[in-house]
Parts: C-alpha cells; sequence; structure tokens
C-alpha cells in the first residue's frame, strides 16, 4: 500500500485492500485473491495473472491487464486510461461503471453498465445497462462478430 516503483513476479496472495494508493507497480504471473485492489493506484500493468475479488481496481488510472483472468463483482469502475488486453471475465457484473477503457475480453461478461467512454469488445455480454448515469457516457459495447476480431 502507498509504495512506488515495485514489481512481483509468481506471487500467490490472499488479503484485503491489496496495492491501494501505489505507483508504478508491475505484477507478473501471480494469482491474487483480494478484496479492493489497486483503488487509487496509478500507472499499474498486471500481465499472465488471475486477479479474483471484488470492485477491482476503482478510481485507478493507467491500470493495464494483458492476458490475465478477472473475478468478482463490479470491477473497473470509475477507472482513467484503463486497458484490458486479451482478458477473460468469469462472473464478473456491472463492469467498468463510468470508466474511460479500451478492452479486449474472450468469452462473457455477465454484465456491462455505464461505460464512460472508450470500447469494449467482447465474444459476448449478458447485459449491457445504460441506467440512470450521472454523467455523460458514451462507451461501446461491441460483440465480436458483429465488427473487429482484433
Amino acid at each position: 500500500m502507498d509504495s512506488k516503483d515495485v514489481c512481483l513476479d509468481r506471487v500467490h496472495m490472499k488479503g484485503k485492500y491489496s496495492f491501494q494508493y501505489m505507483e508504478n507497480l508491475r505484477i507478473i504471473d501471480s494469482e491474487l485473491d483480494t478484496k479492493d485492489a489497486f483503488w487509487h493506484s496509478k500507472n499499474i500493468t498486471v500481465r499472465n495473472s488471475i486477479v479474483k475479488g471484488e470492485y477491482l481496481g476503482w478510481f485507478s488510472e493507467g491500470l493495464t491487464l494483458i492476458n490475465c483472468k478477472i473475478i468478482g463483482t463490479q470491477p473497473l469502475c470509475y477507472c482513467k486510461n484503463l486497458k484490458l488486453i486479451q482478458c477473460r471475465m468469469e462472473e464478473t457484473d456491472l463492469a467498468f461503471e463510468y470508466s474511460d477503457v479500451e478492452a479486449k475480453i474472450l468469452g462473457n461478461i455477465l454484465s456491462v453498465k455505464n461505460p464512460k467512454s472508450g470500447t469494449i469488445y467482447a465474444d459476448s455480454v449478458g447485459e449491457v445497462i445504460w441506467e440512470n448515469p450521472v454523467m455523460e457516457c458514451k462507451g461501446q459495447v461491441i460483440l465480436s462478430n458483429e465488427g473487429n476480431n482484433e
């Protein structure tokens, strides 16, 4: 928590509020079972890892997930400059609320809610929710069979 310039490789951890207020963090080949991870963190890259937990990445800036499996409710909300590359999302609902996001998701997302901006490509999405936004939400959700298969 509240650290800078950290690199973690092959870490297996279970805990709450992990990596909050961190800056310049790299995580590689790890398994994280955590609630409220990466809150208010900046410039975080997670690669080839499993990240399980509620409320992942809220209020983060510059969070990038590459080839990761993401599991849990309400992930990746209120994010700035969020990127997901070739990730899978399992049991993830109400994802990306009020986030600026560019995502390429393999497989299904249970639900996406009010993405602020950017584009989310996914094989399938159970539900896209546009509900009572408190700010303008122009994010796009595109299914793989409807367009870009990159």
